[in-house]
């Protein structure tokens, strides 16, 4: 059991103690239209990179100065007025909202439109009216344009991350991962189509006389709904395998990552595809959102967010529907960390802290809790909140911050809410705490919290936070964490350290979930890549069991239809 409260706080908060870190001078903010120019560092050659969620760092100081040199570009264009698209023309209308930094809510990095039910009707109109001849183009054209895209994003990724890093808060190494998945995400599906030679499959023959086959086909128009903390993978990924597989696309972002959503359609507009194929629209969820997925000329739907809204999307469209529609709901996580007592726990308190804190805890495969066995208890936690005391919080677009802010103000005073709970019922071992003071005073900035005591069925280690918070909780044997770790309605990732053979394949054979890491120091619990990990979830997590970036994935945006001719 965990030793009374009392004693473990003052015990561990020696032990935890952060190391004083020199704080970054306080930034200016940006004018509305334009910011003062900064002595731009000499642009280096462009060359191949590669970085991924489970990169350790910016591998090279190259990089460093293209992402600096591109982060002076954007900061030279913020505070424009952005339209919608609707059938390649721009829309305006009487009703706007502003895109502020989560870093400093003084700094406007955009005005964008407040959509209406008929600005949905018009894009899915329009959509509607390309269909015909994006979904007739032969799947090699689509394929030719898709790679096109796929390019462009990448040549345009250190533009695109420090957007990135300014509109979510996300650190350098991740927002440029964010980009990178995306054109990888693309370029995977466009060889599963490759591969499969466009899903036209010759069938078995009655006879001589009888050419029977299966082949694919798009469905329509597909709406695509895409949430703050990936803004161009989960969009870019999931509109460009609609686009691939022939459909039409209407396309929201979320309301706190609409420029990184613009962003996405300059791109496919740039690579080819043709006025009304992706539509691009912005407004809140019950002014555009919910029209948007109940359009009876919606032919098919991909949400990724929270269980919450999913479900009502669910349930809403299946209410009103004449017929069953394909719905791909990537929904959340409380995603599990085992840690046996035959683990390497340098590598699984690397792996744990990088899963626990990175993009603030904002994503649906963040390591939420923590199962440790009780002779390693001690060990574990040294290693865990040495790392954890180590991180640097500030502004993103800074080379050495791992923290950024929080999304927003809900997000915030969210985390307020819970520390109130975890501080009632728990031992707050780290963090904690809002910062306020000098470069924090004017964004979301949270503390990487570690919390232990919990009771093993309390209602916050099932329950989704979406913050920079871990739970601990000590356990006996291995069969107790793994009850532990499936008694929730959630099953998307789950991370297990152990250098026993036959614990790892009892872990894949016991553990619910649809995307599982063993011993892996870049992230316990995130850092699926395309071609690599398809991501996906069991349970409340998702609709489907198909993981994006795996090879079933692109196929649920087509339809089968058999054709047989007799000659």
């Amino acid at each position: 059991m965990p030793a009374k409260k009392t004693t473990a706080r003052k015990k561990v908060a020696k032990k935890a103690a952060p190391k004083k870190a020199t704080r970054p001078a306080a930034r200016k903010a940006p004018a509305r239209k334009t910011v003062a120019r900064r002595a731009a560092a000499p642009e280096a050659p462009a060359q191949p990179f590669k970085i991924t969620y489970a990169t350790l760092a910016v591998p090279s100081e190259e990089l460093h100065i293209r992402y600096e040199v591109a982060l002076a570009k954007v900061r030279e264009s913020l505070g424009e007025t952005l339209p919608m698209v609707i059938d390649g023309q721009p829309r305006y209308t009487d009703r706007t909202f502003e895109d502020r930094s989560p870093i400093n809510t003084d700094w406007l990095l955009g005005v964008f439109q407040r959509g209406t039910p008929r600005d949905v009707d018009d894009a899915v109109a329009a959509a509607k009216a390309a269909f015909p001849i994006w979904g007739r183009l032969p799947w090699t054209e689509r394929v030719k344009i898709m790679r096109r895209a796929a390019d462009l994003i990448s040549e345009r990724a250190f533009e695109i991350a420090a957007l990135m890093s300014l509109e979510v808060g996300k650190n350098r190494l991740e927002a440029l991962g964010d980009v990178e998945e995306t054109a990888d995400l693309i370029r995977y599906y466009c060889d599963q189509m490759e591969a499969n030679d466009g899903y036209i499959k010759p069938m078995k023959q009655e006879s001589p006389k009888h050419h029977n086959r299966s082949v694919l086909k798009p469905y329509g128009v597909w709406a695509v709904i895409s949430p703050f903390n990936f803004p161009l993978a989960l969009a870019g990924g999931p509109s460009g395998a609609a686009l691939l597989a022939g459909n039409t696309v209407v396309f929201k972002p979320a309301s706190d990552t609409p420029y990184v959503g613009y962003k996405l359609y300059e791109i496919f507009r740039d690579a080819g595809v043709p006025p009304g194929a992706f539509n691009y629209i912005t407004g809140s969820g019950s002014e555009v959102g919910d029209p948007l997925v109940l359009h009876p000329d919606v032919a098919g739907i991909t949400f990724t967010g929270s269980y919450e809204v999913g479900m009502s999307i669910y349930r809403k469209v299946a209410a009103s529907t004449k017929h069953p529609k394909p719905i791909i709901l990537e929904m959340g996580g409380k995603n599990p960390v085992i840690i046996s007592r035959h683990a390497d726990l340098d590598r699984a308190a690397l792996g744990c802290m990088r899963s626990a804190f990175g993009l603030q805890g904002q994503k649906c495969s963040a390591a939420s809790r923590i199962y440790v066995e009780r002779p390693v208890r001690d060990a574990f936690l040294e290693k865990f909140l040495d790392l954890t005391s180590q991180i640097r919080i500030g502004d993103p677009t800074q080379r050495d911050v791992f923290l950024g802010p929080v999304i927003n103000r809900a997000a915030y005073e969210k985390f307020q809410r819970y520390m109130e709970i975890l501080r009632r019922d728990g031992v707050v071992l780290f963090g904690g705490n809002v910062l306020t003071d000098g470069e924090f005073a004017k964004g979301y900035f949270v503390e990487p919290t570690v919390v232990d005591g919990l009771p093993p069925d309390h209602p916050l280690l099932k329950e989704e936070m979406f913050l920079p918070i871990t739970c601990i909780v000590t356990v006996d044997s291995l069969d107790e964490a793994m009850r532990y770790a499936n008694a929730v309605d959630y099953g998307l990732t789950a991370g297990f350290y152990s250098n026993d053979p036959d614990e790892i394949q009892w872990f894949f054979d016991h553990i619910e979930a649809g995307v599982t890491y063993v011993n892996r120091a870049a992230g316990a619990t995130t850092g699926a890549w395309p071609g690599y990990q398809p991501f996906g979830g069991w349970k409340a997590s998702g609709s489907t069991g198909r993981g994006s970036g795996g090879p079933y994935y692109l196929i649920q945006y087509l339809r089968e239809q058999s054709q047989t001719v007799i000659d």
